[in-house]
C-alpha cells in the first residue's frame, strides 16, 4: 500500500490534514468522508518522506510531544466518545490521522493494551511522557462514572487553558530575552574587536590612562587571549546551574526566585495561580476526592514553590480544615481570592469560584504581558545607559585628557 497525503475540513470548517497508508486514492477519501473531513487534497506522499529514519524526524519536529498534540488528541477522543464509536476504533482512526509519528506509535501501544483487557486509564498511565498522573487520574474517573466524553471535553478545556498560559509566560519572556541577548552581543564586539583598537592606541601614546580604562583593557586583553577559556566558564556555569535546579532544593530555590523578579514574576505567579484555580476545579468538579486532587495539581502547576504549599494545604485538609483556613495558611493567595473561596464554600461552588479566579488572572496576565514593553523599557533603558556610560568613559576619558593637554600646550 501507498502512504497518502491528505488535507480536508472537518464540519466546523477546520483544516485537517495528516498521512495515512491506503490501497488507492478512493479509499483515502471514502475514509475520509465517514470521519467528517470534506477532502481538498489527496496524493501519493513524496518519496523524499518515505521511510525517513526516526532521527531525522527528530530533527523536523516531528518526534516529540507538546501541548498542541495531546489537545488534538483530546478533542478528538471526546467527539469520538460523544459519537458512540468505539474506543478501538476510535484510537485506530486516530493514529491514521495524526501526523506524529511518535503519537502513531503511543497510540498503537494504547490499542494493543485494550486488546489485552487493560482499561484506557492504565494503557495511557504507561506513557507518563504524554499523560501525566493527573490526565490518567481524569480519565479514570471517567472511565468509573461512565462519562468519558464530558472528561474528554473538560480535559480539552484544561489543556487549552494550559497551552495559553504557557504562551503567556514565554511571550511575557521574549522582549527582556531578545534585549539582554541583543546587549550582550553588543558587549561582546566592544571587548573583542573595538577596544583592542583602542589599546594599541593608548600604547603608542604612551599617556597614562585612567583605572577605569586599565580595568576596561584588561579584560578585553583577557577575552581576546582566553576566549576559549571564557566559553568554557560560561558552559560550566551553566551546566552547574542546570544540576543545581535539577535537584529538589535548588528547584525550589530558583521557582520560588522567579516569583520575586520584578514585573515578570508577577506575571508567573499570577499564571501559576490561574493554573491551579483551573486544573483543582476541573478536578474537583469530575469526582476526584479533595486530597487526590490537591495532589494530582501540586504536579500540574510546573513550580516547586506552590507545589509545596499546596501539599501543605492537602495536609490541613487531611487534618479536617476548611479549604479556606488551609488556603489562608498557604500564604499564596491574595485576599479577594481567600473571599470568593469563602463564597464558594458557603453556597456549595467551590469548583465555580475557582474558575472565576481562573479567568481572572488569565485576564491580568494577558493585561500585563501587553504593557509589559513599557513596563520593562525604563529597567532595561537604564542597565543599558550605565554600560555605555561605563564604555564611553573608559574609552574616551584618556583621548579627552590628551586632548586638553595638546591644548594647554599651545
Amino acid at each position: 500500500m501507498d502512504t497518502f497525503e491528505y488535507r480536508g475540513r472537518n464540519k466546523r470548517g477546520e483544516i485537517m490534514q495528516g498521512t495515512i497508508e491506503s490501497p488507492n486514492p478512493q479509499a483515502v477519501a471514502t475514509w475520509m468522508l465517514t470521519t467528517g473531513i470534506a477532502p481538498i487534497r489527496i496524493q501519493v506522499q513524496s518519496d523524499a518522506l518515505k521511510g525517513q529514519p526516526r532521527w531525522l524526524l527528530l530533527l523536523q519536529g516531528n518526534g516529540s510531544f507538546t501541548l498542541k498534540d495531546l489537545l488534538l488528541f483530546t478533542r478528538q477522543m471526546g467527539t469520538m466518545a460523544k459519537s458512540g464509536v468505539p474506543m478501538l476504533d476510535a484510537l485506530a482512526g486516530i493514529q491514521k490521522s495524526t501526523v506524529n509519528p511518535v503519537l502513531a506509535e503511543v497510540l498503537r501501544d494504547i490499542r494493543a493494551d485494550l486488546d489485552r483487557g487493560v482499561e484506557l486509564s492504565g494503557a495511557m498511565a504507561r506513557h507518563p511522557k504524554l499523560f501525566d498522573d493527573y490526565y490518567v487520574s481524569m480519565v479514570k474517573v471517567g472511565e468509573g462514572s461512565g462519562q468519558l466524553e464530558e472528561i474528554f471535553k473538560r480535559l480539552h478545556e484544561q489543556i487549552a487553558f494550559e497551552k495559553h498560559m504557557a504562551q503567556e509566560i514565554k511571550s511575557a519572556l521574549r522582549y527582556p530575552t531578545f534585549v539582554l541577548f541583543a546587549i550582550s552581543i553588543a558587549l561582546a564586539v566592544m571587548t573583542l574587536f573595538v577596544l583592542p583598537v583602542f589599546a594599541e592606541t593608548y600604547t603608542k601614546m604612551q599617556a597614562s590612562l585612567p583605572a577605569l580604562t586599565l580595568l576596561l583593557l584588561a579584560i578585553s586583553k583577557f577575552a581576546v587571549g582566553y576566549w576559549w577559556a571564557v566559553l568554557a566558564m560560561a558552559g560550566t556555569c551553566f551546566y552547574a546551574f542546570k544540576l543545581y535546579i535539577a535537584q529538589p532544593e535548588g528547584r525550589y530555590a530558583w521557582d520560588k526566585f522567579k516569583l520575586r523578579i520584578p514585573v515578570i514574576g508577577s506575571i508567573i505567579k499570577k499564571a501559576t495561580l490561574a493554573r491551579f484555580c483551573r486544573s483543582f476545579a476541573t478536578a474537583s468538579k469530575s469526582g476526584v476526592p479533595l486530597v487526590q486532587a490537591f495532589t494530582l495539581v501540586s504536579r500540574v502547576v510546573n513550580n516547586a514553590y506552590f507545589e509545596e504549599r499546596i501539599l501543605s494545604m492537602r495536609d490541613g485538609v487531611e487534618r479536617g480544615e476548611s479549604l479556606l483556613r488551609t488556603a489562608r495558611t498557604a500564604g499564596i493567595f491574595t485576599p479577594l481570592e481567600l473571599q470568593m473561596m469563602s463564597v464558594g464554600e458557603d453556597t456549595g461552588d467551590v469548583d465555580g469560584m475557582l474558575n472565576q479566579v481562573a479567568d481572572m488572572y488569565r485576564d491580568e496576565v494577558e493585561y500585563e504581558v501587553g504593557r509589559l514593553s513599557e513596563a520593562m523599557e525604563p529597567i532595561l533603558l537604564a542597565f543599558m545607559g550605565v554600560l555605555v556610560l561605563i564604555l564611553m568613559l573608559g574609552v574616551f576619558l584618556p583621548m579627552w585628557q590628551l586632548g586638553k593637554v595638546a591644548l594647554a600646550k599651545h
